[in-house]
């Protein structure tokens, strides 16, 4: 059977388009795509990553079919474009969940004036901005890529569980794709809630838990070159290196 690998961040560099398309027994798993993929190449790369299959975060011992899109997804660094966000409406008709992913610039004061509503007691935003520098190194400016599909349901699936988790009434969440320069924002999120606690706590939680787990990386052109950022390490539940996986059969 075929699968097709999409490889994102810093593992673009590393797997040749050739590998794009790799033929596998029928009832192979995630460990074995990854014992093949390393076979050939510096195993170190696939440590601490995480794999998609067809959009959905997979474990090691998830079997494969023919057809499915295999994602190698490196530590992520933060997730279509922002006529395409994704409103999701409350009982009363007001949009209770925004999420959008967008290559034009972010309008913070517009996202903040939309969220709020006459019952709301706070409103809580973390504005993400492109600074210029990263440890001691001048930047010129960042370059975002998603794997889109999936980083889109992935925001959505926080706002709901922030929305259920902490009581707020309403999560905005849009994030930059494409190249930014310094001073513009590349990630929003808006928390509006009845009381502040709750609204400092979510809009807390949105953004450490984004940068852990939604497909996003970001690419950093210095004054002295480019490199992919590290990235935050995946959650344990989710990251899948080749030993782990040996292990999981």
């Amino acid at each position: 059977m075929q699968v097709r690998v999409l490889p994102f961040g810093v593992l673009k560099d590393w797997l040749e388009p050739s590998a794009a398309v790799v033929e596998l027994r029928e009832g192979a798993t995630v460990a074995d795509l990854l014992d093949l993929l390393g076979a050939s190449r510096p195993t170190e790369v696939l440590h601490s990553i995480a794999v998609s299959v067809n959009a959905e975060y997979a474990t090691a011992s998830h079997v494969l079919r023919e057809g499915d899109e295999v994602g190698l997804l490196p530590p992520v660094s933060g997730g279509s474009e922002a006529d395409q966000a994704t409103p999701r409406d409350d009982q009363d008709g007001q949009a209770a969940i925004v999420t959008a992913l967008t290559r034009s610039p972010i309008d913070a004061e517009e996202l903040v004036a939309a969220s709020k509503e006459g019952e709301d007691g706070a409103v809580v935003v973390f504005d993400g901005i492109v600074r210029n520098h990263t440890r001691g190194r001048q930047t010129l400016h960042l370059d975002y890529e998603a794997y889109e599909e999936m980083a889109h349901r992935q925001m959505a699936e926080l706002a709901t569980e922030a929305r259920a988790r902490f009581g707020v009434r309403q999560v905005t969440m849009v994030h930059r794709l494409g190249r930014l320069e310094v001073g513009e924002t590349s990630v929003l999120i808006v928390v509006a809630s009845a009381h502040r606690a709750q609204a400092f706590e979510a809009c807390r939680w949105l953004i450490d838990t984004l940068k852990k787990t939604v497909p996003i990386w970001k690419k950093e052109t210095f004054v002295d070159g480019a490199v992919w950022a590290a990235g935050e390490p995946f959650p344990a539940d989710l990251a899948v290196t080749p030993r782990e996986a040996s292990h999981e059969e």
